[in-house]
């Protein structure tokens, strides 16, 4: 773009921008033929519950007619505001400075580029835009008459819709786009097609947006490389034991009990980011789960059967292994609530061998279940039962989807500019690579999850739940608990983690780190990032809890090693991997792990 000296701002030659376009619309269409001969076969294509969305639409717009008024005031607040657009814009125009009527936040990546300020088209766009976004916002937030859930969905939905209207969105309202194919000759959008019909063709019709390179990354060559051996398998999962790296360990051993919403190596990343590598340095003995990613057949396997076959088979083997009568275990999001489950299981048969135990972003109580709230309502959650029924289970990328929705701008837009319209190439990065390395679940087992845990907040009551003939009370766990919470974990909201240590009778430490569900947790110490909150105050109150916590800088991995440190027992001699029956059966990662790893990438 050339600079219009009319206006101060950059100057974009039209006339080539058309000609561009006009062979982009030749090509593509060559292009969108091709993908619809190769892909005649059948195949579904998800569509989203546009019925339930008019419903609500539909509530809403009954309310704000009701009030006549209010929905005056609002009109003439937005016309007002847009008045003072006008007026800013036409001084630019002019060459003239002007105060902006409506700035993005520092964080909002969408206008980060130049010409978004420098000229005043664009510019103008863009705090049209934000306008029309906060007056709706504030409109739909206040409105009344609505009960609290249905309010919940029509402001998630509603932000959904004015993220997806933003003008980078569209190659006609996005300078740096059509930047781009000035450049390139319109190159970038037929690239950019051909991006798109290579993520449908993967998807088999579903659009599954490609956010990392996959041939960049391979488990067990640069992902998951921490020395280990599979000591044991069944149904359900692998049992991996590390190699140690220091000549004396706790006497104590490690068992982490990851969720299986995801696979287990988002512990194991790559040699900088292993929190099971960084363990087995600070002397632990480390043991992992790895669980299978499960199809049809696994259809019946419930919610015990995860307990039983998962952490209640593993500590079996780690006891024989190891000859150790005590073990400490850690849970990592459903893999935490789990170990609860497991705990509490344990000690309602008199079961003490646990003496410690760590949980990560982990939800106990889930009366905050955070925006996720919004897809746990009755009709949804029978048409999810309905869906998993055909199937056996519930297909990994469909959950994938549902969390890249609670950060759409950040998980999916963000990279359908990037792919679509720029026509980049997804840069490496192994974290998006994990993400997308999505695992199924067996419809019994999720059915009973969601309904006891997330819909009626089962877990808390004593009793509430029954597990392999015990009912299941948290309050029975009496040993020392360590709790890691991230600020920002819109998964596992703190306002919800919090109330997980006062379920509990034992002594707690409940740490708050920043960050999110994962860089949050997956925070090395070499790395010097975010800070983290300490108490031991049992408090559900976030503003008592933090008015009364200390302050730390630095990685929260310090603080829980102390604390592993300090209830793993003396150390002993380090312990060979795999011991009498349980000998070596492959080399970690393991096969499991790789079971429908982007097998369609």
């Amino acid at each position: 773009m050339a600079a219009d000296k009319g206006t101060g701002g950059p100057e974009i030659d039209y006339e080539a921008l058309a000609q561009a376009m006009a062979e982009i619309a030749t090509k593509g269409q060559a292009l969108v033929s091709e993908f619809l001969r190769e892909e005649h076969s059948d195949h579904h294509v998800a569509v989203a519950d546009a019925a339930q969305m008019a419903r609500l639409f539909q509530q809403l717009a009954t309310r704000l007619a009701s009030d006549p008024a209010r929905l005056m005031q609002a009109q003439a607040a937005l016309w007002q505001d847009y008045m003072g657009l006008m007026q800013s814009t036409a001084r630019r125009f002019w060459g003239l400075e002007a105060e902006p009527v409506a700035e993005a936040s520092p964080g909002d990546r969408r206008f980060k580029h130049e010409h978004w300020e420098a000229h005043p088209f664009f510019d103008f766009v863009k705090q049209s835009y934000l306008l029309a976004a906060e007056h709706t916002h504030g409109l739909v937030r206040d409105v009344e008459g609505l009960d609290e859930q249905t309010k919940k969905k029509v402001d998630f939905y509603t932000r959904a819709l004015i993220d997806a209207a933003a003008p980078s969105n569209f190659v006609a309202t996005n300078p740096e786009v059509l930047e781009r194919t000035v450049e390139t000759g319109g190159q970038n959008l037929l690239q950019g097609l051909s991006n798109l019909l290579d993520d449908l063709k993967r998807g088999r019709g579903r659009l599954d947006i490609k956010m990392t390179d996959y041939d960049a990354f391979e488990v067990g060559v640069n992902l998951a490389t921490t020395p280990g051996q599979v000591i044991y398998q069944n149904e359900l999962m692998q049992l991996i034991q590390y190699e140690p790296t220091t000549e004396q360990v706790h006497r104590r051993p490690l068992l982490l009990v990851p969720a299986w919403i995801n696979k287990y190596y988002i512990m194991d990343l790559n040699e900088e980011k292993s929190l099971v590598r960084w363990l087995v340095g600070q002397g632990h003995t480390v043991f992992i789960i790895s669980w299978r990613n499960p199809d049809e057949r696994l259809a019946d396997k419930g919610f015990e059967d995860y307990m039983l076959e998962g952490p209640v088979a593993a500590l079996d083997v780690v006891q024989a292994v190891t000859g150790s009568k005590e073990v400490n275990l850690v849970g990592y999001c459903l893999g935490g609530t789990l170990s609860a489950c497991t705990l509490a299981w344990l000690a309602a048969r008199g079961d003490r061998r646990v003496q410690a135990a760590t949980f990560l972003t982990c939800m106990l109580d889930f009366e905050y279940p955070g925006e996720l709230e919004v897809f746990l309502d009755e009709e949804q959650i029978s048409a999810l039962e309905r869906r998993m029924g055909e199937q056996g289970y519930l297909e990994g990328r469909h959950m994938t989807a549902t969390f890249n929705m609670l950060r759409a701008n950040d998980l999916v837009w963000s990279f359908f500019v990037s792919n679509y319209l720029k026509g980049d190439e997804p840069f490496h990065f192994d974290l998006l690579y994990w993400n997308s390395d999505a695992t199924n679940m067996p419809a019994r087992a999720h059915s009973f999850y969601l309904r006891n845990m997330y819909q009626r907040n089962l877990l808390k009551e004593p009793g509430g739940i029954e597990l392999a003939g015990e009912p299941i009370d948290l309050g029975r766990i009496d040993i020392p608990a360590y709790f890691m919470s991230a600020r920002e974990d819109h998964i596992a909201p703190w306002q919800s983690t919090i109330r997980g240590p006062r379920l509990l009778s034992g002594p707690t430490r409940y740490v708050l780190g920043g960050s999110g569900h994962i860089a949050g947790v997956i925070n090395p110490p070499h790395k010097h990032k975010y800070g983290y909150w300490t108490s031991t105050a049992k408090t559900v109150d976030q503003d008592e809890w933090l008015a009364g916590a200390e302050a730390h800088e630095g990685s929260w991995w310090n603080d829980w090693g102390q604390w592993l440190a300090a209830h793993g027992g003396e150390l002993v001699p380090a312990r060979p991997v795999g011991a009498g029956c349980y000998r070596p059966i492959e080399a970690a990662p393991g096969s499991y792990v790789r079971q429908g790893a982007h097998e369609d990438g």
